[in-house]
């Protein structure tokens, strides 16, 4: 049997949120990691490979944008933003340093 499932990396500094796109999801038959600042983010990347990035910009030791313009330097995995950040000026950061999408 082929494992088909989706590894899908979610990072918020938020452990609510985690658990809310971890339920929805693994329901949905993907595999789903964690992390809750950049580092750890960074590290997860590395190590877990995902077929995409769920990611907060708000994180507590960096800047999402931040976080994502290191990703970009040695992955092309989609990352789509998901922030309560709604300002354009905020998205156009975000897509400029190498997010896919932004989602408020």
């Amino acid at each position: 049997m082929v494992d088909s499932s989706i590894r899908i990396l979610v990072v918020d500094d938020e452990k609510a949120i985690r658990r809310l796109l971890r339920v929805s999801l693994t329901s949905h038959g993907n595999a789903v990691f964690e992390a809750s600042s950049g580092v750890e983010a960074l590290t997860a990347a590395a190590e877990h490979r995902p077929d995409i990035i769920l990611l907060d910009l708000g994180l507590p030791d960096m800047d999402g944008t931040e976080v994502t313009r290191r990703l970009r330097e040695w992955t092309q995995s989609p990352i789509i933003i998901l922030s309560v950040r709604d300002q354009e000026q905020e998205k156009i950061k975000a897509l400029d340093a190498g997010a896919d999408d932004y989602i408020t």
